[in-house]
C-alpha cells in the first residue's frame, strides 16, 4: 500500500509566464504533462517535445505538439525549425523526458541497454539544451531546467544505468550554469525523489517499494509539487541561482 499527498489545488493566481514561449520535453504525460499544465494556466505558450502525442486534446490555443525523437540530432533540429515558426522567441527550456531502464545488477546490464538510458536521459537532455541555448542568448534572457533525480545524488541498487545517467544531468546543469552566467540565463536542475507517474511501469515492485522505504516523509512524491518548484525555477523570480541542484525528496537527501 503506497501513500501519497492529496492532491492540493493552487489558491494564488500566478501569471509569471505571460508573453513567455516554453519548449518541454517529456511534456506529454507524468512530470512534464503536469508542469505544461501550470505553465499554460500562468499565461505560457508552451511547445511540447515528445515521441508520444499528449493524452489531453489539443484544444488550447497557447499549446503545441511536436514529435520528435530526443536522441537524434538531425530530428531535433528539424523540431526546432518547426518551434521557430511558432514562437518568434524562446524564454524557457525544461528537459523532462527520460526512461528508468530495466532494474537489475550493473554486470547483468547489455551493452544496448546502458546506452539507450544514457542516448535519452543524457544525450538528449545535452542535445535538447545544445539546440536551444542559442535562441536563449538571442532572446537576451533565459531559464532552463533541467530533470534530473535523486538517484543521480545516491545511486540506487540495481538502477545504475539510471543513477549514472541522472548524474551526468546534475553535472551537466553545473557546468552550463557557469558557462552562461555572464549572460542573464539560468540553469538549474531539479531532483526528485520517486514520485508516482506511467514511468513506474518500467520498474519492479521490489525497486518501487525499495524507493519508498529511503524517503523519511513515508510517502511518494507528487507531480504538482514538483511542478511547483520546476515552474519558480523556470521564472524571472529565479534570478541568482544557476547551476544548482534543487532537492525535493521527503527528506531522503539534504545536501
Amino acid at each position: 500500500q503506497y501513500l501519497f499527498c492529496k492532491k492540493r489545488s493552487i489558491n494564488m493566481k500566478m501569471n509569471r509566464f505571460i508573453n513567455q514561449n516554453v519548449i518541454i520535453t517529456g511534456g506529454s504525460s507524468g512530470i512534464g504533462s503536469t508542469i505544461t499544465s501550470r505553465l499554460l494556466s500562468e499565461g505560457a505558450n508552451v511547445i511540447i517535445w515528445d515521441i508520444l502525442s499528449p493524452k489531453e486534446k489539443m484544444n488550447e490555443e497557447n499549446k503545441f505538439f511536436v514529435e520528435v525523437d530526443i536522441r537524434n540530432w538531425e530530428k531535433i533540429k528539424e523540431a526546432l525549425k518547426i518551434s521557430k515558426k511558432i514562437i518568434k522567441k524562446l524564454d524557457v527550456l525544461i528537459c523532462c523526458a527520460g526512461i528508468t531502464g530495466p532494474n537489475k545488477k550493473t554486470w547483468e546490464y547489455s551493452k544496448q541497454e546502458w546506452d539507450y538510458v544514457f542516448d535519452v536521459n543524457v544525450n538528449g537532455t545535452f542535445l535538447c539544451n545544445k539546440a536551444c541555448i542559442p535562441l536563449l542568448i538571442e532572446n537576451g534572457y533565459g531559464r532552463i531546467v533541467n530533470i534530473a533525480s535523486i538517484a543521480g545524488k545516491e545511486g540506487n541498487p540495481n538502477a545504475s544505468a539510471y543513477s549514472s545517467s541522472k548524474a551526468a544531468v546534475i553535472g551537466l546543469t553545473k557546468s552550463l550554469g557557469k558557462e552562461l552566467s555572464e549572460h542573464p540565463i539560468t540553469v538549474n536542475c531539479v531532483t526528485p525523489a520517486a514520485v508516482k507517474t506511467e514511468i513506474f511501469e518500467q520498474m519492479t515492485r521490489e525497486h518501487i517499494n525499495y524507493m519508498l522505504s529511503k524517503i523519511p516523509m513515508g510517502r511518494f512524491g507528487t507531480t504538482d509539487e514538483v511542478s511547483s518548484l520546476v515552474c519558480w525555477l523556470a521564472s524571472s523570480e529565479c534570478s541568482f541561482s544557476t547551476g544548482s541542484v534543487f532537492d525535493i525528496s521527503g527528506g531522503r537527501a539534504t545536501y
